[in-house]
Formats: structure tokens, C-alpha cells, sequence
């Protein structure tokens, strides 16, 4: 019994020291209510954090986003009062100039009424007799060889209607048309790129607000105007988004919410600072943003680090007249408001967590002593159970989940006590069983040498004076009782020689299923006669099975007369296989074949199922069994290396249920 306590004796070896064992376990108390501060405070801390920002964070997403749309849209009504404007001008033109006045003479008053009104950098006219005349910078004046650079006005002429959108157009064209603009949208490269072999130092394209509008009238007095802005280097133009959806609001003198235009990944018109208070332009954005925004034109709505800090961000694509994807209009708002909100919060909880944390270490202090005491006596009593007192003195019980422990403890010892006489009896069982096996055994082995031939001679001879005519009715009568009880004799011996294992078995695979439909006709009529009905159910996909196929099929008939025998009239006797894993005790588990016989009768009381495998055992009326059926069939289901079991309710029915397993196993005997 000292199994189960190996650590019993270094368990009073510490006793032994109890000052450092208090000690030991006041630190551990104490630890222990740390750690569990720390779970319901920390983590609480960490989670209760992480939650909080997410939250701030998915409202600044929503935020941002509903700012993007704004942006977006105050982007497109740009173009909408550029092209309301050209429209508007397009109808003064043609119903103020008088007849044979110069074009030129009424074009720079209306050109300048509308760059006061309308967001223009340059307004133009193609005339009917192509020549260009462009107004900017306050001057008008007509401009050779422009024609080509402006794509968007053939369009418009094309289509027979007005057109607005975004477009790109390279420096050295916008020169064409005013040399001032293309030096204004001339802006330095901050990060420059290897781009075809060499380094570009600065933007070599203008983005562009444009819109064209056909006049329609008489040949000699109808063309297109057409009006851009430069979107390289508008402030102006992200300046007033950003008044519109933050209205100046600041953070750290830094501005709360940002709105920039890239062509492509470079900021061209942008309220990003740098660290230095300098627009930052000229500078990109991040390669994520671009390849989401950029290659795969799909908005982007997340954290992204913008310039020098990281931002709650919104980046929507901007895309020409054809659909291309040619730069992006940002929104952001500054994350640091939405942390130092989240780093308040935790501060908080961190420092009534290390309130509660000094509150846990004077509590495990006083605790401490009170939980000392029962767990010494507890210490000593499995001390003594690892000597062989299976009945120490546990103290007065506790309160509380100390006596829990405590009556535990108590449970466990009468556990014990019963698992070791639940053991002795089994094994008390399983010795007697092995005696009878071992005497019937030895028995068999005689009878087989000193009765079977003296028994064979008496029952031939028994046969032979039967055939004789010259015995009288009373002799005839009595020579055939004794034929029948040499026959009964014989089949005890039978038996006899089966049990003690005499005969051998021949191991082969072979197919359940067909021994069971084998089997079944032999006793399809003693079931017919009786009343009682068979069905087989077969299991699906039943592999071979290794088997001794006679002795199997004297198995299960064994089993069928029985059933039987137990079964009235209209009762139901069920044959069915299946492949299961194996009924071991021990724990370890083995696939193989199961082969169950249940039947309606009478059922066998709980009192004799523990002896119904044993030798000589029968509940049937004395001559009609010789008792040793089943222990015949368990000894050779035995020497098959597989299992037989039985269960069964009075009044209710049987069932005998074999396993033998599907690898081969090695037979005994």
C-alpha cells in the first residue's frame, strides 16, 4: 500500500524542518495572490485596454471615412464649377460679341470675370479656325502649336458635349501654354527613385483639374473652351478640405486632420508638415498604401504612418478620363488623441491594480497561518498511510475548502479500502476459477485415456445387439436405455476433452459473415417448431477475420441452442456483426470483428452471470445440459486471443457478445 504515497517519507523530512516550510509556503500564498491580482487586474488591464482602442479606433475609421467621402465629393465639385463656369461663358460669348468684332476683344474681360469666380490656374478658347488663345497669370495671349496637348478638348469636340475629370499632362506641354505654371508645378523630389536608368530629382508631370465645353453656334463664330487647375502645389485646394471637415482643430500645435493629393505616391498638394513646419511635399507614401491604392485601385481605411507620424488614414484613388488610376486623395487624423485616451485608461487600471496587488500580499499574510495548521496534519496522516495505517487521525475538520480537502482526503482513504478489497476478491476469484480450469483440465485428460475407449466398446457393442430380431420388447427397452446414457457419457466426454484444450485450431482468415449464414439453417427449424423468429444483421464493409471456422461455428451454434432453449414462443432471437474496437480491460484498445447473438427469454439472474462461463454451471433442468457449452465457448474464444461477454435482465432478455480481433492471434493449445 505504499505504492500510491511515494513521497511520503521527503514529505516529513520537511515537517521535520517546519520553520522553512512555513516559510516556503507563506511565499508561495503570497505569489500566488499576486498572480491572481494580476489575472483579475492585468489582464483585465491589457484587455480592457486593447478593447478601448480598437473601439476609438474603429469610430476614427468611420470618422475618416465619412471625411474622405466629403473630401471626394468637394474634389469633384471643383470640376462642377469649373464646368458650370466655361458652360455660363460659352452663352456670353456667343450672345454679347457683337458681328465683326475680333474674338480676342471680349475674351479677356470674360476670361477674367470667370478666373475671379471659378477655380481656374488657365482658361482657353480653340476658335473655329483652330487658332488657341489662352488666359493666365492676368495676361492673354495666342499660342502656337498647343493643340496636341490637349486631349481632353478633341474629346469634348468629339462627343458633341462637355467634359470634366482629372488628367496628367508633362511639365514641358504645360510650358506650351504658360512657362509660369510649369515652373510653379515644378516640385522637388524628396525621396528621388531611380526611374529608366537615371535619377529623377523633381515631379516631371502636372495633375490637373480639366474641362472642356463646345460652343455651338455658326462656323465662323463657334469653338471649345477648356479651363484647368494645377493641382501641383494647391494649397489652397486641400487647404479649405481640411477647414471644411476639421475646422482648425489641433493637437500638440500640430494640426489634427491632414488632407493631401498625390500624383501617384507623391505628395503634390498637401497640409502634412514636416518636422521642420515645411509642407511636405514632394515626399511618398507608404509602398502598402500605393500597391493597395495604386495597383489594385481599392481604398485603403487602416493606420498608416504618414511623413513623421502615425495616422488614422483614409487614401481613395483618383483616376483619369479613361479610368486609370493616376494618383490618391488623402484624410487623415493624428492617432495620438485616441492613444493618450487609451494610455489614461490604462494608468488608471494599473494603479488600482497595484492597490489591489499590495491588498493580496497582506491578505496572503494573514492567511497564511490559518492554512498552515490542517495542511501539517494532512502532510502527517500521508505519512502515515505511506507506512501502512490506512486509518490516521485527520483532526477536527475545517471550514471551508480546507475540510473540502480534508473529507477529500477521507474519501480517498475508503477508496482505497475498498479498491483493495474489490482487488483481493477478484483475484480470490480469478484463483478458484484457474483451480477448477487446472482440476477439469487434468480430469479431461484422464477421462480421455481411461473412459473414451471402454465407453466406445460398450456403445458399439450396445448398437450391435439392438440389430438383433431375437430380443424380446424388455430387453429391447432397457438395451436402449443404456445406448442413450453411453451416448449422454459420450458427450460429456466430448466436452471434457474440447475444455481441457486437447484439440488444436487452424487459424485461418476467413468470413464472419458466412459463418453465421452456415450456422443459422441448423437450427431454423427447432426455431420454426418453437415459434420464435431469427434475424441476422450483417455489418457493412466486415473485413477477414483470422478464425478457426468449425469451432467458431460450434461457438455460435452453442450459443443459438441456448438462446433458444431461454426463449418462448413468439420471442425474437438476433444474430449481428460489425467491426468495433476490442472490450480490454487494461486500457489499450485493438480494431477487430464483434459477434452478438440477443434474445427475448427469460434472462439469467445477476447472481449466476458471474458463473456462467464456469464448468459444470447450468440453469437448465437436470439431463438437458451438461454445463459445459459456454465454458467450452470461452475457451476457445479465449485461445482465438479474443473476448466473450454477457449481459442480461431478468424477464427482459441476453446477450452474448464475442470480439475476436482482426490481426492473427496465436492459438494455445
Amino acid at each position: 500500500m505504499k505504492a500510491p504515497f511515494p513521497k511520503a517519507r521527503p514529505l516529513m523530512g520537511l515537517l521535520s524542518r517546519k520553520p522553512s516550510a512555513l516559510a516556503s509556503t507563506r511565499i508561495k500564498l503570497i505569489a500566488t495572490f499576486l498572480v491572481f491580482s494580476f489575472l483579475t487586474a492585468g489582464i483585465p488591464l491589457l484587455a480592457g485596454g486593447g478593447v478601448l482602442y480598437r473601439t476609438f479606433l474603429r469610430e476614427a475609421k468611420i470618422r475618416v471615412t465619412q471625411d474622405l467621402n466629403a473630401a471626394r465629393q468637394m474634389y469633384a465639385d471643383h470640376l462642377d464649377k469649373m464646368a458650370l463656369a466655361l458652360q455660363t461663358a460659352g452663352h456670353g460669348l456667343n450672345l454679347l460679341r457683337p458681328q465683326g468684332v475680333p474674338l480676342e476683344k471680349v475674351l479677356e474681360p470674360t476670361f477674367r470675370t470667370m478666373a475671379s469666380h471659378a477655380p481656374f490656374d488657365l482658361i482657353g478658347i480653340i476658335s473655329g479656325t483652330q487658332d488657341i488663345w489662352v488666359y493666365s497669370s492676368g495676361m492673354l495671349r495666342r499660342v502656337q502649336g498647343a493643340s496636341v496637348v490637349l486631349p481632353w478638348v478633341d474629346k469634348a469636340v468629339l462627343l458633341h458635349r462637355p467634359l470634366q475629370g482629372t488628367t496628367l499632362l508633362s511639365l514641358s506641354h504645360v510650358a506650351l501654354l504658360d512657362p509660369a505654371l510649369a515652373e510653379k508645378a515644378r516640385l522637388p523630389l524628396k525621396a528621388p527613385t531611380p526611374t529608366a536608368g537615371a535619377h529623377r530629382s523633381f515631379v516631371e508631370e502636372a495633375m490637373v483639374l480639366a474641362a472642356a465645353v463646345p460652343m455651338n453656334d455658326v462656323s465662323e463664330r463657334s469653338g471649345t473652351l477648356f479651363g484647368m487647375k494645377i493641382l501641383n502645389g494647391a494649397s489652397t485646394l486641400v487647404d479649405g478640405i481640411r477647414d471644411s471637415l476639421f475646422r482648425g482643430t489641433e493637437h500638440d500645435g500640430w494640426n489634427l486632420g491632414t488632407v493631401t493629393v498625390f500624383l501617384g505616391d507623391v505628395r503634390i498638394a498637401t497640409n502634412v508638415l514636416e518636422e521642420d513646419g515645411q509642407r511636405a511635399l514632394g515626399t511618398r507614401a507608404s509602398p502598402a498604401v500605393a500597391r493597395q491604392v495604386l495597383e489594385q485601385g481599392k481604398r485603403w481605411n487602416d493606420r498608416a504612418f504618414v511623413v513623421h507620424d502615425w495616422y488614422i488614414t483614409g487614401y481613395d484613388p483618383i483616376v483619369d478620363m479613361e479610368g486609370r488610376p493616376i494618383g490618391m486623395l488623402y484624410v487623415g487624423v493624428l492617432e495620438k488623441p485616441y492613444a493618450g485616451v487609451r494610455n489614461k485608461a490604462m494608468m488608471i487600471f494599473a494603479v488600482l491594480s497595484v492597490l489591489g496587488m499590495s491588498v493580496a500580499i497582506g491578505l496572503g499574510y494573514f492567511l497564511e497561518w490559518k492554512i498552515i495548521a490542517p495542511m501539517v496534519r494532512l502532510s502527517r496522516a500521508a505519512a502515515e498511510v505511506a507506512q501502512g495505517n490506512m486509518q490516521p487521525d485527520l483532526g477536527p475538520v475545517e471550514k471551508g475548502e480546507i475540510g473540502i480537502v480534508q473529507q477529500a482526503f477521507a474519501s480517498m482513504l475508503e477508496a482505497i479500502r475498498d479498491r483493495e478489497t474489490r482487488q483481493r476478491q477478484e483475484t480470490e476469484s480469478k484463483l478458484v476459477m484457474a483451480q477448477k480450469l487446472s482440476s477439469i483440465g487434468r480430469l479431461a485428460a484422464g477421462v480421455a485415456h481411461e473412459v473414451n475407449n471402454p465407453l466406445t466398446g460398450v456403445l458399439t457393442c450396445g448398437h450391435l445387439l439392438l440389430q438383433r430380431d431375437d430380443l424380446d420388447d424388455e430387453a429391447r427397452e432397457m438395451l436402449t436405455v443404456i445406448v442413450d446414457a453411453t451416448e449422454r457419457v459420450r458427450r460429456i466426454v466430448k466436452g471434457l476433452l474440447d475444455f481441457s484444450r486437447q484439440t488444436s485450431l487452424r487459424i485461418e482468415p476467413g468470413d464472419l459473415h458466412q459463418v453465421v449464414l452456415e450456422t443459422l439453417p441448423l437450427v431454423e427449424n427447432q426455431a420454426a417448431v418453437k415459434g420464435i423468429q431469427l434475424h441476422y444483421e450483417p455489418g457493412r464493409d466486415l473485413p477477414l477475420v483470422p478464425m478457426d471456422v468449425q469451432h467458431l461455428k460450434s461457438v455460435l451454434l452453442n450459443l443459438l441452442l441456448n438462446a433458444l432453449d431461454a426463449t418462448d414462443a413468439g420471442g425474437t432471437i438476433t444474430v449481428s456483426t460489425r467491426v468495433a474496437l476490442s472490450m480490454s480491460r487494461e486500457g489499450t484498445h485493438r480494431l477487430g470483428a464483434e459477434l452478438r447473438v440477443k434474445d427475448t427469454g427469460c434472462g439469467v439472474p445477476s447472481e449466476n452471470l458471474e458463473k456462467i462461463f464456469e464448468p459444470f454451471f447450468s440453469t437448465k433442468e437436470v439431463g438437458k445440459g451438461t454445463g459445459l457449452g459456454l465454458a467450452v465457448a470461452y475457451g476457445i474464444v479465449s485461445r482465438h486471443g479474443g473476448l466473450i461477454r454477457v449481459q442480461s435482465q431478468v424477464g427482459q432478455g441476453t446477450e452474448f457478445t464475442i470480439w475476436l480481433p482482426l490481426e492473427e492471434a496465436r492459438p494455445s493449445g
